[in-house]
């Protein structure tokens, strides 16, 4: 039987009571905060789904996360939008693709930043799928020697970590081989693992210019029912080599997440994505809810199951919380 005499009401009189009781906690150094790098000069053009989000040219991304590091933020992840696209998304593992430039502009204005390069074709193919097509269809090994060029390239030009989220058969594997033999043995692997077909991408494929010309992208990435097979793909990564376990996106999933986190001892993070993003923005806009107090909750929900590491388009608002301003 409980003791009916103890009352957990006292532990949350006041604000320093439930801080010293507090059993998740929010840090700086959680947050990596995606940035979208696009060809130009001084181009800060806000993405109209992501309020607040902007794309930028290289020049304004070094500027920007200068200003990030300052403020505490300790990793970004870098996605591209080229001026061409083709077939084979050959901007993505150009010498002078946008992700590349960005990263050692990065790298000149804030050297100790952790960097993480995304490591797919979409954005850079002018149909818009993660790997090569042919005939209709998505091709998964064909795909592989791309990724794995489009990660070396990005380990050359700087990057910390190579985030493949192409959802491939294989490709951390592939990757790991590569980058391997092409002399960058420390340069990690953040796995998007665990990465389903969602709804809430919406935003970042007005962002990315992404959107697939044609068909959907449920034949790679997963089926949101499914729990078992999130935990088969994450033990493929697992045994390929991955340094990191990602679930993308972040808030619906946390029952995975929390699987994941207790089934593997790597570190393991989540993407809180762009719809999840605009959701919270569209509904504070609209003062139905508290725009701060919310995203602080959905970032401790993160957090609190299983997230080492928090990919979030708030990471600047939410450290200036942490620390407050």
């Amino acid at each position: 039987m409980p003791d009916l005499s103890y009352r957990p009401r006292r532990l949350r009189k006041t604000e320093h009571l439930r801080a010293l009781v507090r059993e998740t906690r929010l840090a700086p150094e959680d947050f990596i905060l995606p940035l979208f790098a696009c060809a130009g000069e001084k181009v800060r053009r806000e993405i109209r789904s992501m309020p607040g989000v902007h794309n930028l040219s290289v020049d304004e991304i070094a500027r920007e996360v200068a200003a990030a590091a300052e403020l505490g933020v300790k990793g970004v992840i870098l996605f591209g939008l080229p001026e061409a696209k083709d077939e084979t998304g050959s901007g993505a593992y150009h010498e002078q693709g946008i992700v590349q430039q960005a990263v050692r502009a990065i790298r000149k204005s804030a050297p100790d930043l952790v960097i993480v390069a995304d490591t797919c074709l979409c954005e850079y193919t002018s149909h818009g799928h993660c790997g090569v097509v042919r005939d209709g269809e998505v091709l998964n090994d064909p795909s592989l020697e791309l990724l794995a060029r489009t990660a070396v390239s990005q380990a050359e030009a700087g990057a910390d970590v190579v985030a493949p989220s192409a959802m491939m058969d294989g490709q951390v594997g592939a990757i790991r081989e590569a980058l391997d033999d092409a002399g960058f043995d420390q340069v990690a692997i953040m796995a998007y693992a665990v990465k389903y077909a969602s709804g809430f991408y919406g935003p970042f494929r007005e962002a990315a210019d992404s959107a697939p010309a044609f068909g959907d992208r449920r034949a790679y990435q997963m089926d949101p029912a499914n729990v078992r097979e999130a935990m088969r793909e994450a033990e493929l990564d697992y045994a390929e080599g991955a340094d990191i376990l990602l679930v993308k996106p972040a808030t619906c999933y946390l029952d995975i997440l929390k699987t994941l986190r207790e089934e593997f001892d790597l570190p393991t993070g989540a993407y809180h994505v762009s719809g999840e993003y605009a959701m919270i923005k569209a509904a504070a806009q609209n003062g139905w809810i508290d725009e701060q107090r919310v995203m602080m909750e959905t970032l401790t929900c993160i957090k609190r199951a299983g997230a080492d590491i928090i990919l979030t388009y708030y990471a600047r608002e939410a450290i200036k919380l942490l620390r407050g301003e």
